[in-house]
């Protein structure tokens, strides 16, 4: 009665069931049962320090009384008090057993769940700049939102992944300006998305005060539906989709809106007029605020003392047309954590303008990316783009796939995934708030803490089984007693669905991320120190079983950050 058709047995919840404490929950007792970092206590322990106050009792005496009134079973082999614990451990027969059958059963599908059923996510992230080509400090949120986007995707989420274009500001005017004096149709329409950023770095360092003054009437022409305006920043951020879905699709990144800044202009105003006859639109040297100071945030801008709008304004209508459109039960920003004011300003005004959903946005904050020899400007030309970063990934792996393998077929299929997977996961391996200095070397790296190391143990799983054959038979029955080596592995195959629930619930992709690399250890310490294809029938079978399963859980494990599997290295 604790499986969920197709999913492992919730542990917790069993465990939970088996607790008996006055004033206590059941739902309480699960939340607070966790794994101890040292597994020689237990598989599962319950701290009985938060219970003390409740049931005025010692820890220690709370533990032993509930441990004496826990039998072992089937499922729980030995239940133990110490220093305020109470420690669980499980049938190590039945965990190998029911997790293996388990994976047997889901496949592809082992981790998921239906836990967001009828929910939807909105998911704002990658929100490129119309007329810029992607850098390398792009690549954070694109990969970081598309993971949440698959993950929440596997929980049963309906998720809605938002590109925010940047496609509003006087920038596009200097644009048109820059090509009307030193554009070329062709050139362009051949040099794509490179040749409009040529133009603009042009414009920043060779504009005349004549020129500035062109591009502030350009603007004014795109603001005020001028057709031959219009067309030729149409024609930019036709040349600027075309150019990152090609990016996207090598990174395994989808969404379901480009609605960007523009898109909500018809749409501030009624944002504008709800904080008038609110009184909470101030004016303060001719611009219109919102005043923050007892929250303890300066004012959050509304309107310049022009009338026009701001970022604020235009973060404030998405909002509103996100809960109307998609009524969310989140909405995420993946956006860094130099935005953090922002953020909080925007949210904060949304609850005084007394919407109670506003504590359901979050800010999905992440550090960020350069390479070992610096930081990037666009504005100045000083750049390194993403798509140079993924190709150059993509032939080092090339390159190390010949020196290793070179009778390999599909090399290059092979070194793209590779080579993808790198990048992606060099992004994701670290906790989303860390700054990461990106290193050709260390993410391309076939040992140690990488996508190429987790890809290649799949590989080596995927060996394994082939050499067994077609014919060979698996079960998930040990018939002899299990090695240290084989229940690591189990205990950590188990794990998964509680880590990718735990990573969804976080925000924080990089646990599945760590949690690959820890089952890549767990599987080559197995390999390397439990014969497999020469064992006995019995434990032969038992094995097989097991390399099938860390191949089906690390494939699964991976495909949520977006890197795939090749099935030879």
């Amino acid at each position: 009665m604790y499986k969920i058709k197709g999913k492992v047995m919730d542990y917790k919840k069993y465990i939970a069931d088996k607790i008996v404490i006055d004033g206590i929950s059941k739902a309480e007792i699960v939340e607070a049962i966790a794994v101890p970092p040292n597994t020689e206590m237990g598989d599962y322990a319950l701290p009985c320090f938060k219970f003390a106050k409740i049931l005025r009792k010692p820890p220690v005496q709370i533990a032993l009384s509930l441990a004496g009134s826990i039998s072992s079973d089937s499922v729980i082999g030995q239940v133990t008090a110490l220093n305020g614990y109470l420690n669980f451990k499980i049938n190590k027969s039945y965990l190998a057993e029911s997790t293996l059958a388990e994976i047997e059963k889901a496949g592809a599908g082992y981790g998921s769940s239906a836990v967001g059923k009828g929910k939807t996510v909105c998911i704002d992230y990658s929100s490129v700049n119309i007329a810029k080509p992607f850098h390398i400090g792009h690549l954070s949120t694109t990969v970081l939102g598309g993971a949440l986007y698959k993950i929440y995707n596997f929980l049963g989420y309906n998720v809605v992944g938002i590109n925010h274009l940047g496609d509003y500001g006087t920038q596009f005017g200097k644009l048109i300006c820059a090509y009307k004096h030193w554009g070329d149709k062709q050139q362009v329409e051949k040099g794509g998305i490179h040749a409009i950023n040529e133009l603009y770095v042009r414009f920043n360092s060779e504009a005349t005060d004549q020129m500035q003054a062109e591009a502030r009437e350009y603007f004014r022409l795109i603001e005020s539906g001028d057709s031959e305006a219009n067309e030729i920043f149409g024609w930019f951020k036709s040349l600027t989709l075309a150019y990152v879905d090609k990016i996207y699709n090598r990174l395994g990144v989808k969404f379901d809106s480009y609605n960007g800044e523009s898109f909500y202009l018809d749409k501030m105003q009624p944002v504008i007029d709800e904080l008038k006859n609110k009184g909470l639109l101030k004016t303060s040297d001719g611009a219109g605020i919102v005043d923050l100071e007892e929250y303890g945030m300066p004012p959050c801008l509304i309107l310049r003392s022009d009338g026009a709008s701001l970022y604020a304004t235009r973060d404030l209508a998405a909002a509103y047309y996100r809960k109307n459109t998609y009524g969310f039960y989140k909405c995420l920003y993946v956006v860094a954590y130099q935005q953090n004011l922002h953020f909080k300003q925007i949210f904060k005004v949304l609850e005084l303008l007394g919407n109670d959903w506003a504590k359901d946005m979050v800010h999905v904050a992440y550090g960020m990316v350069s390479l070992e020899d610096g930081a990037m400007s666009t504005r100045n030309g000083k750049v390194v783009w993403l798509e140079d970063v993924i190709n150059k990934c993509v032939e080092k792996a090339y390159k190390v796939i010949e020196d290793k393998n070179p009778s390999l077929e599909n090399k290059r299929e092979i070194a793209e995934k590779v080579g993808v997977g790198s990048v992606i996961f060099g992004a994701l391996y670290n906790s989303k708030i860390k700054d990461i200095v990106f290193s050709y070397d260390k993410v391309l790296s076939f040992e140690g803490e990488t996508g190429v190391y987790c890809q290649y143990t799949c590989a080596r799983a995927n060996s394994v089984l082939q050499k067994a054959g077609d014919t060979a038979e698996y079960s998930a029955v040990c018939e002899d007693k299990l090695m240290s080596q084989e229940y690591e592995l189990v205990k950590t195959l188990a794990a998964f669905p509680d880590v990718v629930k735990d990573a969804a619930e976080k925000y924080e992709p990089s646990l599945i991320a760590r949690y690959a690399v820890d089952l890549s250890q767990k599987f080559n310490k197995f390999y390397f120190d439990c014969k497999i294809l020469t064992a006995e029938d019995g434990t032969k079978r038992f094995r097989l079983s097991l390399t099938k399963a860390t191949k089906q859980t690390l494939t699964n494990a991976l495909s949520l950050l977006g890197i795939g599997v090749p099935e030879k290295m």
